[in-house]
C-alpha cells in the first residue's frame, strides 16, 4: 500500500510456475514463471484498476517477484525520467496538441541515445549537450555526419 500526493494505491502480486498453457514457452530461454501485478489506485475519489503481466526467469517466490518489479520500475524512473527532466527539461514542455508531445519525446530519447553512445568526451549528458552547442565538429560527430 502507498499513500502519496493525494493518491492511495494497493498493489497485489501474483506469481505462478504453471506454464503448460503457454504455447511459446520454448521461445523464452530461462522462463520459470509468470507474474501479475494488480494496482488499485484511488485519486480524488476515482478508483482505477490496472493489471500488468510479466514473463520471468525468477523461480516461485512472490516477495522476490514484487521486489524485482518495483526495482525495475524505480530503475527506469531514476535512470531515464530523471535524466529527461534534468537534462532535457521534459516536464517544462507545453506541447499538448496532436502528436507534438509524442514526437518531441521521441526526439529527446533519440538525442539521449546519441549522447550516451558518444564516448570521446568524458562528460555527463548535460556536459555533452553543452559541448554540442559550442563545438560544431563535435555536434556533427554526434549526428554521425
Amino acid at each position: 500500500m502507498d499513500k502519496d500526493h493525494g493518491r492511495f494505491e494497493i498493489r497485489r502480486y501474483y506469481q505462478s510456475t504453471e506454464l503448460a498453457w503457454f504455447a511459446d514457452q520454448a521461445k523464452w530461454e530461462g522462463l520459470q514463471s509468470v507474474g501479475l501485478v494488480e494496482s488499485v489506485r484511488t485519486v480524488a475519489g476515482k478508483t482505477t484498476v490496472e493489471r500488468r503481466y510479466y514473463l520471468s526467469s525468477l523461480p516461485l517466490g512472490v516477495a522476490t517477484f514484487a521486489r524485482a518489479v518495483r526495482g525495475r520500475h524505480w530503475g527506469v524512473e531514476n535512470k531515464l525520467h530523471w535524466v529527461m527532466e534534468v537534462c532535457f527539461r521534459e516536464d517544462q514542455s507545453r506541447a499538448r496538441t496532436g502528436y507534438a508531445a509524442e514526437n518531441l519525446a521521441t526526439l529527446r530519447r533519440l538525442a539521449l541515445n546519441m549522447l550516451k553512445r558518444e564516448k570521446t568526451k568524458k562528460r555527463g549528458i548535460r556536459g555533452k549537450q553543452l559541448n554540442a552547442s559550442w563545438d560544431h565538429p563535435y555536434l556533427l560527430r554526434l549526428l554521425g555526419i
